[in-house]
C-alpha cells in the first residue's frame, strides 16, 4: 500500500481514524501542524486522529537503472565479485585450517610411533635379560652389563666406554666350545660316508643349459640383487638388493612370498638358517637383523644386531644353526648365539697397525674353520674355538669379494678383482687359478662336484682334485646388460642355476623342458 501524499510505500505508515486513509508518518505529521485537517477530505484532523501500523521491514523498490540490462548486468557483475571475494576468504580460512590438522595428526603419529618402538625395545630387553641370565648364571657382571644391550644394540650410556665395550661380550663358553667340537666330529665322519647323489645334473646336462626364466624381484629405481642364498629344501631363493629390501622368491611357482623391508642401505648378504623359518640379513646400514616367519608366511624382524661401526659385508651361519658370524669393515667380525641375538665374541687382529676391512666370510662344513676376506686382498683362516689366526692366504688383487669352502672339505675357493684362486687348505697353498676381470661371486654346489663363477659372465666348470685339470662346462652370458653378474647359485642336485645381476632381475638357468618336471616334483614333495 502506498501513502496518500506521496504515492510511495512509506517507512512508517499510520492511518487517519477518520478517513481510513494511509500516510507517511511524518509528512501527515507536517501537512496537520501548517492546515489542521485531512489534505485528501479535506476534514478536520489532530495528531491524535493518526495511528501507527506495525509492519515487517520495508524494502524499498529497485532503481530505475535495473529496469534496464545494462543496468541488471552492473547490478550482477558488482553482486559476482562481492560473491568470489567472500569464497576467496573462505578459502584460505579451510586451509589455513587443513595446514593446522595435518600438523596436528602428524604430531599425534610421531608420537604413536616413538611409544610403540620405545615399548618394544623395552620388552627385547626383559627378553635379553632374561635370556642371558639362562645361558650365563655364573657371570653377573657380564650379565648386567649385557642388559644394557636391545637386540644388539646399546644403551646410549655404552657410549662412553671406549675400547672397553669388548668386555659386554661374555666370549663363547665351554659348553659351546663342546658343542661345536662334537658337531664337527659328527660331521667328518659322515662326510667320509659321503656318496654323489644319483640325481645330481650331469656334466651333459650342464652343457645344455640356457635361460629358463627371469623375474624382476626388486625396485627399479634402485636395480641390482647383491646377494643370494637357496633353500634347497623347499626350492626358496633369497635375494639381497641395493634397495635395502630382501626378497623371498618360490621358484617353482614363480611368485614373491614376502619382502623383508627394515635395512637403510642395500643388503649384501642374505642367509637360511638350515630348514627353519629364518632368514639372516647383512646390510651397509652396520646392521644384522634375524627375521622370523610370523606364521601367515610374513617375516617379521626378531633381533636387530648393531655390534659394527661400519657396513657389514657378510654373515654366515654356523653348521649347527645355532650361532651366526658377521664380518664388516669395521676390521671386526662377530660370533652370535642366534637365538637371543647375544654377540658372544667380537673379534679384531691384534696387529691394529695392519687392521683391514672385511668383505666375505663363511664357516667351513665342519663348523671349526672360519673363512674371512679382507679389503686388502688377504684371506685370512681363524680356529673358531680360540677366535685365532691360524693361516693367511696372498696373492689376489683388490678385494676379496667371495669365499666358498667344498663341500669335501679340502677347498677353497676365493673371487676378487683378478679372478679366482683355489686353495689347498690341507697344505695352505694356491694350485689353480681363474683369470677373469672383477669376479664378484664364486660358489661350489652343494655335492661339491661343480663350481659357478659370477663376472662379466657366468662360468661353470667340473671340481677335480689338486693335480687334475678342473674343466669348463659351460659359459652363461649376463643377459641383464650390465656386463656384472653378482651372484651365481646352485638348485638342489645343480639342476640349475640363479644368478643376480645389477639389474633388478633373478635368472634361472637349467635343461630346456625341466621347469615343469621340477614343479611337479616339488608338489610331489609338498603332499
Amino acid at each position: 500500500m502506498n501513502c496518500a501524499i506521496s504515492g510511495e510505500v512509506p517507512a512508517e505508515p499510520v492511518v487517519s481514524t477518520k478517513s481510513g486513509l494511509l500516510f507517511e508518518k511524518r509528512l501527515i505529521e507536517r501537512h496537520i501542524s501548517d492546515y489542521g485537517k485531512c489534505p485528501v477530505t479535506g476534514e478536520p484532523l489532530t495528531i491524535d486522529d493518526i495511528v501507527p501500523i506495525k509492519t515487517g521491514e520495508i524494502i524499498k523498490p529497485k532503481t530505475l537503472q535495473t529496469a534496464s540490462i545494462p543496468g541488471m548486468l552492473g547490478t550482477f557483475q558488482n553482486e559476482w565479485d562481492g560473491l568470489m571475494l567472500s569464497n576467496y576468504a573462505l578459502e584460505q580460512q579451510l586451509h589455513t585450517a587443513r595446514q593446522e590438522l595435518s600438523h596436528a595428526l602428524y604430531q599425534h603419529d610421531s608420537a604413536c610411533r616413538v611409544i610403540a618402538r620405545l615399548k618394544k625395545e623395552r620388552d627385547e630387553a626383559r627378553q635379553l635379560l632374561a635370556e642371558v641370565e639362562r645361558h650365563i648364571p655364573a657371570a653377573p657382571e657380564a650379565v648386567t652389563a649385557n642388559a644394557t644391550l636391545s637386540n644388539g644394540k646399546r644403551a646410549a650410556g655404552d657410549e662412553d666406554l671406549g675400547s672397553d665395550a669388548k668386555k659386554l661380550c661374555p666370549g663363547i663358553s665351554a659348553e659351546i666350545i663342546t658343542e661345536l667340537t662334537d658337531c664337527n666330529a659328527a660331521l667328518s665322519q659322515k662326510r667320509k660316508k659321503r656318496q654323489i647323489p644319483q640325481t645330481l645334473a650331469s656334466i651333459d646336462a650342464l652343457e645344455k643349459f640356457t635361460q629358463l626364466s627371469s623375474h624382476p624381484l626388486h625396485k627399479t629405481n634402485k636395480p641390482g640383487i647383491c646377494s643370494m642364498d637357496i633353500l634347497h629344501s623347499k626350492d626358496v631363493i633369497a635375494t639381497g638388493g641395493v634397495d635395502a629390501t630382501a626378497v623371498l622368491f618360490d621358484r617353482p611357482s614363480g611368485q614373491i612370498l614376502s619382502t623383508l623391508t627394515g635395512h637403510s642401505k642395500k643388503v649384501t648378504s642374505v642367509k637360511f638358517v638350515g630348514d627353519a623359518d629364518l632368514v639372516l640379513t647383512a646390510s651397509a646400514d652396520k646392521t644384522v637383523r634375524i627375521w622370523r616367519d610370523s606364521g601367515d608366511g610374513n617375516y617379521a624382524c626378531g633381533h636387530t644386531l648393531n655390534d659394527h661401526s661400519a657396513e657389514v659385508q657378510a654373515v654366515t651361519v654356523h653348521p649347527t644353526n645355532k650361532y651366526l658370524v658377521s664380518a664388516s669393515l669395521d676390521s671386526t667380525w662377530c660370533f652370535y648365539d642366534l637365538s637371543s641375538g647375544l654377540c658372544l665374541s667380537k673379534v679384531s687382529e691384534s696387529d691394529n697397525s695392519q687392521k683391514v676391512g672385511y668383505t666375505a666370510a663363511a664357516f667351513h662344513p665342519d663348523g671349526l674353520i672360519l673363512g674371512t676376506g679382507t679389503s686388502q686382498s688377504v684371506v685370512k683362516i681363524w680356529d673358531v674355538k680360540s677366535q685365532a689366526n691360524v693361516a693367511k692366504f696372498d696373492g689376489h688383487t683388490g678385494e676379496v669379494t667371495a669365499i666358498s669352502f667344498s663341500e669335501n672339505g679340502y677347498f677353497l675357493a676365493t673371487a676378487a678383482e683378478d679372478g679366482v684362486r683355489l686353495w689347498d687348505l690341507r697344505k695352505l697353498r694356491n694350485f689353480k687359478s681363474f683369470l677373469s676381470a672383477d669376479a664378484n661371486s664364486v660358489e661350489f654346489d652343494p655335492s661339491g662336484s661343480y663350481l659357478g663363477i659370477a663376472a662379466s659372465d657366468i662360468r661353470l666348470y667340473q671340481t677335480a682334485s689338486v693335480k687334475a685339470e678342473w674343466n669348463l662346462i659351460k659359459t652363461l652370458p649376463d643377459l641383464s646388460g650390465t656386463g656384472k653378474a653378482t651372484c651365481v647359485k646352485f638348485g638342489s642336485d645343480a639342476q640349475y642355476v640363479a644368478v643376480g645381476s645389477m639389474d633388478r632381475n633373478l635368472r634361472i638357468f637349467g635343461l630346456p623342458g625341466n621347469e615343469k618336471a621340477n614343479a611337479d616334483d616339488d608338489s610331489a614333495q609338498d603332499q
